[in-house]
């Protein structure tokens, strides 16, 4: 069975029909082409895949696109407009190297971005609590970690 959803991906209405048990990472990806969501591990385990539905966090491939109906949607392409400059947190992960292989990236910036709206100065260990759930296969945490004090210091304008 198939239904129609509209929802709104960084700003662009997106309206389609859709298989009533799509996951909404592969909703964003191979309907609507945003491909900087990756899809890691599909059982909501790596955060590869973490958007923001709404303003918060989600980790898309846990969620049927159905249940995005209505919802208004921000992938990492739609943190920054096009031609803008880079957001503060990916700009600290390019400063602070907070990226390896890239891979975990996408995921680990926009649960950070979700951190540092709710909790603008949060310490290592509260970092490190909140990237629960996400994972780098590269092992990077000590600079993904560097990079969101980093960012959270900049945000606040104390850098």
């Amino acid at each position: 069975m198939t239904q129609t959803i509209s929802l709104r991906i960084n700003g662009r209405l997106v309206q389609r029909e859709v298989p009533d048990q799509m996951l909404l990472v592969h909703f964003i990806r191979d309907v609507a082409g945003l491909t900087g969501t990756h899809v890691g591990c599909d059982t909501a385990q790596c955060g590869a895949c973490t958007v923001h539905v709404d303003g918060r966090a989600v980790k898309s491939c846990n969620q049927l696109a159905a249940q995005a109906d209505g919802c208004e949607l921000t992938t990492i392409e739609g943190i920054t407009g096009a031609g803008k400059a880079l957001h503060p947190v990916q700009e600290a992960f390019r400063k602070c190297h907070g990226l390896q292989c890239g891979y975990c990236t996408p995921g680990m910036v926009m649960t950070a971005i979700d951190l540092l709206k709710t909790n603008p100065c949060p310490s290592e260990s509260e970092i490190a609590e909140h990237l629960d759930g996400n994972l780098c296969r590269c092992t990077g945490y000590y600079n993904i970690v560097k990079s969101i004090r980093f960012a959270a210091e900049t945000m606040a304008g104390n850098e």
